[in-house]
């Protein structure tokens, strides 16, 4: 338990300088170099991001069981992961209505993803990582929000061709997942 919850730390830490200290932040990539600041945080995110993993799947040999969920959990949790996956292409592909309209997609996606494995699995691993990705990325949204609002962001604009090519990568990457990425990366398939 203890790696999972260094791996949680660290990774919460790193995604929320840009809100809790981004004076620091800029200060250092003015500093270092924002490619220096962009390699020194992909390695400190791809460490606790393994971190994380071990440690969920040295968690799941013994499980704590808190409850089971019923089997139609699985299935709304497949259509929220499908929904997940096209915050995450509005988020990486410019000029998305997602991206307009809710600013942050891809926390929505965090929240998305979160809750669709709260929902679906019931051990004790589950509700730790889950349920901190989620209350995370949801005080993350709330506060980025607020702070545009205050600061007076404008949405910028959207074209329906960038909302298709986030719509085909949702398409692609959840049958990926689904049929193949799932169980290879976690040995559990996401069709059981």
């Amino acid at each position: 338990m203890l790696m999972i919850i260094l791996g949680l730390v660290v990774f919460f830490g790193v995604h929320s300088i840009r809100v809790v200290a981004p004076e620091w932040r800029q200060v250092a990539m003015l500093k270092h170099g924002v490619m220096r600041w962009r390699l020194r945080f992909g390695l400190i995110t791809l460490l606790s991001t393994a971190l994380i993993i071990m440690g969920y799947m040295q968690m799941r040999v013994d499980p704590i069981i808190l409850w089971t969920p019923p089997v139609w959990t699985r299935h709304i949790a497949g259509l929220m992961m499908l929904l997940s996956l096209y915050f995450v292409g509005s988020a990486i592909i410019p000029k998305t209505t997602m991206k307009r309209l809710m600013g942050y997609p891809m926390l929505i996606a965090v929240k998305l993803w979160a809750f669709s494995h709260l929902i679906s699995n019931g051990e004790l691993v589950d509700l730790i990582v889950f349920g901190s990705f989620l209350i995370w990325s949801t005080v993350m949204f709330s506060i980025s929000r607020r702070r545009d609002r205050k600061a007076g962001v404008v949405a910028g604009e959207s074209s329906v061709e960038f909302d298709l090519a986030a719509f085909v990568f949702a398409m692609v990457s959840w049958f990926a997942i689904v049929f193949y990425l799932h169980e290879i990366v976690f040995g559990v398939s996401a069709l059981v």
